[in-house]
């Protein structure tokens, strides 16, 4: 059974959304073993990923408590479909996307299939549909691809993670970059089409600050009345630097966010925030 998450006078809801799911096996171990104690409302897929196929047998399972969505990408590794991989062998990386995708110079038609074979690799291997869209490194607000995105999501009545209001403490370039790179467009259009999305984002930081609970209790400090969405990237031990795509940058601060994620200490910084887990996108202002 879940482990109760906060007493009864929190009131503030957060929906705490773990991406990466697929990327390597420590970073799903991570992220499962979070689920099953009710740390997490949610995880995001990267069906795009080479060990995709054997993450996607836990999907069924762990959807029983949490949501599950799809992280469309376009930064990392190779594409899926063989029409963007014409153009792109390799994806680019993010600085390049962001740079391709503001000078309208990306090929529209290819990244059209591309999200329809990474929807489909959900899909067909998770056994349903995702209850949500959202993107690696952020990759589904930006122009060009943001049109294919909310499409897929108004067709198959998804969730969607906005981008459009980044809060919390420090890190203020970043936080203006994701809103400014497509986020409060998307977040504009999002509203526009009557889909259902978090209208507060927190979770951006540098990757490394060794104090995450400190970063954890700015966010929960900054969780609005009516509640927010949080994304992380726990991952495990010997193997969560062995991804099949590349190198990960980021490991040593996988391993930080799952031990504090899974600790005491997070279910007490709740609390004393008036936090309570959710798990539901259904949360507005």
């Amino acid at each position: 059974m879940p482990e109760p998450a906060t007493t009864a006078r929190a009131t503030r809801p957060l929906l705490v959304c773990a991406d990466d799911f697929g990327l390597s096996p420590g970073i799903d171990r991570a992220i499962a073993e979070l689920i099953r104690r009710g740390r997490l409302g949610a995880f995001s897929c990267l069906s795009s990923a080479p060990a995709w196929a054997a993450a996607a047998a836990q999907v069924a399972g762990l959807r029983r408590q949490a949501l599950a969505g799809l992280h469309f990408n376009l930064s990392e590794g190779t594409p899926l479909s063989p029409a963007l991989a014409r153009h792109w062998p390799q994806f680019p990386s993010l600085p390049r996307l962001i740079l391709l995708a503001h000078a309208r110079l990306l090929p529209l038609a290819a990244l059209a299939q591309e999200l329809a074979a990474q929807w489909a690799a959900f899909t067909d291997l998770a056994g349903a549909d995702a209850d949500f869209i959202d993107g690696h490194q952020h990759v589904h607000h930006l122009p060009g691809v943001r049109p294919l995105v909310l499409a897929l999501a108004q067709r198959h009545g998804l969730a969607l993670r906005s981008t459009g209001r980044v809060l919390g403490p420090g890190d203020g370039l970043k936080r203006w970059l994701i809103e400014h790179s497509g986020g409060r467009a998307l977040a504009r259009q999002a509203g526009a089409g009557n889909l259902v999305h978090n209208r507060v984002l927190l979770g951006a930081y540098d990757f490394i600050d060794p104090d995450y609970r400190a970063r954890m209790r700015g966010w929960l400090a900054a969780v609005p009345a009516a509640g927010g969405l949080l994304f992380c990237h726990p991952g495990g031990s010997a193997d969560a630097n062995a991804t099949a795509l590349t190198p990960d940058p980021i490991a040593p601060a996988r391993l930080r966010e799952a031990a504090y994620l899974g600790s005491d200490d997070f279910l007490s910084d709740l609390d004393a925030a008036g936090v309570r887990l959710s798990k539901s996108f259904a949360l507005a202002e």
